[in-house]
């Protein structure tokens, strides 16, 4: 056993059976079991958990043994603050530190059948990029493929923007915030941004939104960045949060986003800046998603959007850069957030009351083109021709629900291949 292997078992939920209880003996149901998470921090991001009758929200850690987590110098990390349930696959001590917090520790090692090592080492050898790529053919390829793929992503997602309505009473405007949070944060710090949008009443944003530096300073300070401020500016910014955190209650709670593997334009500073900017410009962004009626009027939406002019010379806090531009958002970032944010927000709140909301979204992906990514290379390779977004969108889609997954019986492309 090894933690990569660890990892697999609770991200595909291979388990012979689902009667969880923690070392104690307390029943524990899996709600959420989290998005893997492949960059530093916790295992699992976003999970969510049933016991003693509470609802715990927040992240999974996984460790082959319970001693790990000491091993591995977790306890004095920022970033692990926010564990709900420590996996292991052997319990082999009990944790002081998660008893003092109530944290409950799940031990795997029953719920595992043998078999499955063995089992799992000669599916990492798999080195083709997709199950049936030996006999793949692009004629294989049923009539409305990419239609169908990105209706269904689009589902999806919808149900995931309802859930959090329902969290945060039907508020979209909240909830548009708080996933376009998730966007800026970009693969790295998606989550961490979303929750530290979720950290703060919408209201609270409401009210200052007319003072960029008041949102910058919001940001920053609930980032835990303005703790020993190095320059006047960072000084400016700290008296700010700290009158919006006294006036407004904001709790003492940091959520620190990484820097980890990210060029600088996309470092945590650069976004959260410009996220700050977007909704300092446009009062009623809401408003103006629903009602844009292409591409062009989404875009326009973010075009002029740019970090404070503290960041022209600088990545990171107190540190001069000796490039002096100004950090707009580029075209690719802009099409990104309107596919993975703005679009599904539209479609949601429209899906109920215009039946022909379905062929309006998906001309708007026809319209954006196809996303660049290691995925979209191999299926080029294949033969493919991946023009727009719609395609590309529907592609990556499938590749994550049915090829990754070697879930072939519920493929259009296995269904024919099977066929003949």
């Amino acid at each position: 056993m090894n933690e990569k292997l660890l990892q697999y078992l609770w991200n595909f939920k291979v388990f012979t059976h689902y009667n969880f209880t923690d070392t104690e003996g307390n029943p524990v149901e899996i709600l959420n079991f989290g998005k893997l998470n492949t960059d530093s921090g916790p295992d699992f991001l976003m999970a969510k958990i049933k016991i003693k009758n509470v609802i715990l929200a927040g992240n999974i850690e996984l460790h082959v043994k319970a001693s790990d987590w000491i091993f591995h110098n977790h306890t004095k990390d920022p970033a692990y603050q926010n564990i709900i349930l420590h996996v292991v696959y052997q319990n082999d001590i009990d944790i002081e530190e998660f008893k003092n917090r109530n944290i409950p520790t799940l031990e795997l090692k029953d719920h595992i059948d043998k078999n499955i090592f063995e089992k799992y080492e000669n599916l990492l050898k798999e080195s083709q990029f997709i199950p049936c790529e030996k006999i793949f053919n692009t004629k294989k390829i049923p009539v409305q493929f990419h239609e169908e793929n990105l209706l269904k992503k689009l589902e999806e997602k919808s149900i995931e923007i309802e859930t959090d309505l329902q969290r945060f009473k039907n508020n979209y405007e909240a909830v548009l915030f708080h996933h376009l949070a998730y966007s800026f944060g970009l693969k790295v710090n998606a989550s961490i941004f979303k929750q530290i949008a979720e950290s703060i009443d919408f209201i609270v944003i409401n009210k200052i939104r007319q003072n960029k530096t008041q949102l910058e300073a919001l940001f920053f300070g609930v980032s835990g960045w303005l703790e020993t401020p190095q320059d006047p500016q960072i000084q400016l910014w700290k008296r700010e949060f700290d009158f919006i955190k006294n006036k407004y209650n904001i709790s003492d709670v940091k959520i620190y986003p990484k820097f980890l593997r990210l060029r600088p334009p996309n470092f945590p500073t650069i976004r959260l800046s410009q996220l700050a900017d977007l909704y300092f410009q446009h009062q009623n962004i809401f408003s103006k998603i629903i009602s844009a009626q292409n591409t062009n009027g989404l875009i326009e939406i973010f075009k002029e959007i740019k970090a404070s002019e503290y960041w022209d010379n600088h990545f990171n806090f107190g540190k001069i850069s000796p490039v002096n531009q100004t950090k707009t958002l580029t075209k690719d970032f802009i099409e990104l957030i309107i596919l993975n944010t703005v679009l599904p927000i539209k479609f949601t709140y429209h899906k109920h009351q215009n039946e022909n909301i379905n062929d309006e979204i998906l001309t708007f992906y026809n319209k954006i083109q196809a996303e660049k990514n290691s995925v979209i290379a191999q299926w080029k390779q294949l033969g493919l021709k991946v023009r727009n977004s719609l395609e590309s969108q529907s592609l990556i889609y499938h590749f994550k629900n049915c090829c990754e997954t070697k879930n072939c019986l519920n493929c259009g492309i296995g269904f024919k291949i099977l066929k003949e």
